[in-house]
């Protein structure tokens, strides 16, 4: 018993030494965002698609179960980027279509912009759809050093294409320091998850020899429309899934999975994965409205992409870092604009690096959350705006709409919804799919007595309904 002590001691201590060893390093970022993918549609919270790769991060990390995004695409994308609400920089309304002259504002300082002060080298992967009607708004003008992907919302999975052409490329600095576009058309037939994993791990191994940290922004296409995939991801389910769908889809999920799980492979074979912080989430919730049939699963949460409900902007989320985190659950409320700062917090070790040139950016919406994270402390924030927008959305809300979360109170002004209704996981097969009830014009919930939104309590407690209206 006595050696069991001690032993148990000593091991404690060294851990205690070595995360105080890690705390003095600026750690490497990898920040992974799938796209569309449902509460639901992972194993780390009870979803019926096999994902162990990420169910193993999620439990070696810190699992954050009180994680929020915009209700759609772009405005995530803009908000993460940026580190403020999509209404304060014009992006609240809806994602870019192919040919609009518009992106997140150049006078924007972004992630990238603010890791390079500290040596990063920074790159990104995967989808942009934050502009390309200039190059100023494109990823290598924004702070970037290499990109590898399609700068629009979606496309076909093997071809690349859209219906304005090919959209896959490389771009780089050549060794002249000159700008290059390279338009991938040797990549036809490649699956874009196979793509984009492999690219990263390359990167991985790439930068194993490099001195400064790095930022990897990986962007999956999965699991957004078409949903298409490789037929051996697909043979994994044809013996307990029988609708054919569904099957793609849960393929889809297990395709960027493997992909992941090869990352991380990478990153421990070259000594890496020490001193890498991985965060993992959706950009919204899974698509359930003007989709035909439903495949992906929010439940229990109400409504789905395009909602201000709970289906529509709460993620499933996680970070790990091996010698930074220990495993846990945390409730702290958490926006995606906290990320700029909190990597901001992490590259500078909290301050204590100095960047190389001043950094200014606008007044932030986040904060950072690292310390909330990683002693499992109350949230940095108590409320955030869920949207602010005047305007009606194809599928989606058609009368101008606000939401705000404060404490365990959620205001929705206008429509939540469409997507409105609770849509089960495929294999509850006992309830039906909803259409839900009408949108009131003013929603209260208490989202932590009613996680699920069932209960509009404003009539109930008009004071806070004043007090949180008056806040937006």
């Amino acid at each position: 018993l006595f050696h069991s002590i001690v032993l148990l001691c000593f091991i404690g201590i060294s851990i205690s030494l070595k995360n105080k060893e890690y705390a003095e390093k600026q750690p490497n970022i990898i920040y992974i965002l799938s796209d569309d993918l449902g509460y639901s549609d992972v194993g780390f919270t009870n979803g019926f698609v096999e994902t162990p790769n990420l169910n193993r991060l999620a439990m070696e990390g810190v699992q954050l179960t009180q994680s929020y995004v915009q209700q759609v695409c772009s405005p995530t994308r803009g908000a993460l980027m940026s580190g403020r609400y999509p209404f304060h920089t014009g992006m609240q309304h809806e994602v870019i279509y192919p040919g609009q002259p518009w992106g997140l504002p150049l006078d924007e300082v972004i992630i990238p912009q603010v890791l390079k002060e500290y040596n990063y080298s920074t790159h990104a992967v995967g989808k942009w759809h934050m502009g390309m009607h200039k190059w100023a708004f494109t990823p290598l003008y924004r702070g970037f050093d290499d990109f590898f992907g399609y700068y629009l919302g979606g496309q076909n999975y093997d071809s690349h294409r859209n219906e304005k052409g090919l959209d896959l490329r490389s771009d780089y600095y050549d060794k002249d320091g000159k700008f290059v576009d390279e338009l991938r058309w040797d990549l036809d037939g490649r699956y874009s998850a196979e793509l984009y994993s492999d690219h990263t791990v390359d990167l991985v191994n790439k930068l194993k020899s490099q001195e400064d940290p790095f930022f990897i922004y990986l962007a999956y296409q999965s699991v957004h429309a078409p949903h298409m995939v490789p037929q051996r991801y697909i043979d994994q389910y044809s013996s307990h899934i029988t609708d054919k769908k569904q099957q793609v889809f849960a393929a889809m999920v297990s395709s960027m999975d493997e992909g992941i799980g090869n990352i991380t492979k990478a990153l421990e074979s070259t000594g890496l994965a020490d001193n890498t912080i991985i965060v993992f989430s959706s950009d919204n919730g899974g698509n359930v409205n003007c989709v035909g049939e439903v495949t992906s699963s929010n439940y229990p949460y109400r409504g789905g992409k395009r909602a201000l409900y709970e289906g529509g902007v709460k993620s499933p989320s996680f970070i790990w870092g091996r010698n930074r985190l220990s495993p846990a659950k945390s409730d702290a409320m958490i926006h995606v604009t906290d990320w700029l700062p909190t990597f901001w917090s992490l590259g500078s070790l909290q301050g204590r690096l100095k960047p190389n040139n001043p950094i200014k950016t606008k007044p932030l919406d986040g904060v950072d959350q690292w310390l909330a994270i990683s002693e499992n402390l109350p949230s940095n924030r108590t409320e955030f705006v869920i949207n602010i927008d005047p305007k009606p959305v194809a599928c989606g809300h058609r009368v101008p709409h606000a939401g705000l979360r404060w404490n365990e109170w959620k205001l929705i002004i206008g429509q939540g919804g469409p997507p409105s209704g609770w849509y089960p996981a495929p294999s509850l097969t006992d309830l039906e799919n909803p259409c839900g009830p009408h949108d009131s014009y003013i929603e209260l919930y208490n989202i932590i007595e009613d996680p699920s939104e069932t209960r509009n309590v404003s009539d109930k407690y008009p004071d806070i309904v004043k007090m949180l209206t008056e806040k937006i």
